[in-house]
């Protein structure tokens, strides 16, 4: 009966539209395909997964920490933002893990699932990320997954979308099976005040990252990510 339940469970996860493998069109297609030019070429030790949280490892203030901590891993940053956990589920399923075989995936998405428009429920991100994790590993068999909890927003800590970033990390958490595969790392802290708020200095819209802010993020993978690339 109880086996009967957890699979009745997993089929409903996988309906959810997180785990819905989908496209989008326009200038997104364009930066896809040019993720899978890069990498036909190969030599990606480290791979970058997200929204555009991590698609800001390029920009301007970002990029000097990104060449400091990750460049010298031979890192490639597959962010784009605005996606959910659907597009970076399609992205990986048609040709961005072609001629890869990452030592490391640093995974950080969902907070578009239900941040954005036509919100989703945090169920559907977790389906979503649970079906990244399954992808991955089916292409990149050897590839060791730092799962990043979802970055916390909104200003203050009774920002509605908190609570529903915090049961998302709680059931992801769940992937985590002491680093063999998955070793998740909630880092959400470090970005809040004392009093949980978050400043602009780390987050200026307090979703996005300052400088400051991917400095952070930075600083706090740094050992765990060189422990998973052993």
């Amino acid at each position: 009966m109880i086996r009967t339940a957890m699979l009745a469970l997993l089929l409903l996860a996988q309906d959810l539209p997180g785990a819905q493998p989908e496209p989008k069109t326009g200038g997104w297609l364009k930066r896809h395909e040019g993720f899978v030019a890069e990498a036909k070429k190969g030599g990606v030790d480290l791979l970058f997964l997200g929204d555009s949280i991590t698609d800001g490892w390029r920009g301007g203030k970002a990029k000097p920490v990104w060449d400091e901590h990750f460049a010298p891993l031979k890192a490639a940053n597959f962010g784009i933002s605005g996606d959910r956990t659907q597009h970076v589920l399609w992205r990986i399923r048609n040709g961005e893990l072609e001629g890869i075989q990452p030592r490391a995936v640093v995974l950080m998405i969902g907070t578009n699932n239900i941040g954005q428009s036509k919100p989703e429920t945090p169920a559907s991100a977790v389906a979503g990320i649970r079906a990244i994790v399954q992808e991955v590993h089916s292409k990149c068999p050897r590839a060791k997954f730092l799962l990043l909890g979802v970055f916390p927003r909104g200003e203050k800590p009774e920002h509605p979308l908190r609570a529903q970033i915090k049961g998302i990390n709680a059931e992801i958490a769940r992937l985590d099976d002491g680093g063999k595969t998955v070793k998740f790392l909630d880092i959400g802290d470090k970005f809040l005040q004392p009093d949980g708020t978050i400043s602009k200095e780390t987050m200026p819209d307090f979703l996005h990252l300052t400088e400051k802010g991917y400095r952070i993020w930075a600083e706090a993978i740094k050992q765990p990510l060189a422990g998973l690339m052993k």
